[in-house]
């Protein structure tokens, strides 16, 4: 299968979640639309135009339009693509309906060797779209954060909801991303109750899924890439580390439901519950299930990189009640997300 039949089934999964038939006719604007989850969220739309008529029209901020066409193939001519970034919008003259902003930097070396540019682009881009979505008066507007913002919870917590907040070292050069998603997500919230803007938070823990570009430097990533280039998994701690994932079609699928269902002003965890894995289990579990144990987990512990999480010992259970109470539900658990997303950068 290639990575768009592997999408393919993944917008078919995400179409069965519940009734998108209120984005018929609307316009969608996307920020960060080469990342994982903002170029997925476009190809789905634009699978609804084409096989519901839904007759949308979909907007997604980009930076480099070589890489755009490279990702979104024949979509790449059904999306108006507006080259520009979140800290110098260019000129939007649609009226737009809909707004999901997930333009942010990604790559944990950069919240360690670029922390002024993170915070930039967390707080004034995320500001420049919270006054673009009050100019025009959206029905909704979903701003996609991170499980970082729980911070260091106690470790013998047994679940994790959204009110429970750890601690942030904001001395930690590294918590450039982690401090200035919070601010974000208090700059929704402050929009909502001053001005009563309907933006929503989905606070995202890891995401990984068929798309997700080869050379990504995340975990999940490196992991895939063991098996597909038949070399071991290194592990530069003892993984212990401990948190569920949540694979893209269902992260999609959460996000769609929040825009479409959420209360505004509200953050609502995203994850699997039932992917909670310490990093070496799931590592063991991909050496045996799905490398055939053709490799081998080693470990070279020595000085632990810097851009790496401060917690080696995290324990982070997120509770994801709110967000089901809304309807929302997982379908894809922790191996198939690792083969779909290994067999998608096949």
């Amino acid at each position: 299968m290639t990575k768009y039949d592997i999408l393919e089934e993944d917008f078919f999964s995400i179409k069965e979640s519940f009734d998108f038939s209120s984005l018929k006719n609307s316009t969608v604007f996307v920020t960060g639309a080469t990342g994982l989850l903002g170029s997925q969220i476009l190809l789905f739309l634009d699978c609804l135009n084409r096989t519901e008529n839904y007759s949308m029209k979909l907007l997604g901020l980009i930076r480099n339009i070589d890489k755009a066409k490279k990702i979104f193939g024949n979509s790449f001519r059904n999306i108006t693509f507006l080259i520009g970034n979140v800290l110098q919008l260019p000129e939007i003259t649609q009226h737009i309906d809909y707004i999901i902003h997930g333009a942010s930097v990604t790559s944990s070396l950069d919240f360690v060797n670029k922390p002024v540019e993170t915070i930039d682009i967390a707080l004034n881009g995320t500001l420049n779209i919270l006054r673009f979505a009050k100019s025009n008066n959206i029905k909704s507007m979903v701003y996609l954060s991170s499980m970082e913002v729980f911070g260091i919870t106690p470790p013998e917590q047994k679940t994790v909801s959204e009110n429970d907040y750890g601690y942030i070292d904001i001395l930690s050069t590294r918590s450039s991303y982690s401090e200035s998603k919070r601010l974000c997500e208090c700059l929704c919230h402050s929009f909502a109750k001053e001005f009563s803007l309907p933006v929503k938070i989905a606070r995202l823990t890891q995401t990984l899924g068929a798309g997700i570009d080869y050379n990504d430097t995340r975990v999940a990533a490196q992991f895939a890439r063991a098996v597909i280039e038949e070399h071991n998994i290194v592990l530069k701690t003892q993984g212990v580390t401990k948190r569920p994932i949540i694979y893209t079609s269902d992260a999609i699928s959460a996000i769609f439901m929040i825009l479409l269902k959420g209360s505004a002003g509200q953050a609502y965890t995203t994850a699997n519950e039932k992917t909670f894995y310490t990093i070496r289990e799931t590592a063991e579990m991909i050496v045996s299930k799905i490398a055939d144990n053709k490799i081998k987990l080693v470990f070279d512990i020595k000085d632990v990189p810097a851009e790496y999480a401060p917690n080696l010992y995290l324990n982070l259970n997120l509770d994801t009640t709110l967000l089901r109470s809304l309807g929302w539900y997982p379908k894809v658990g922790l191996e198939e997300a690792y083969r779909r997303m290994i067999n998608g950068m096949k």
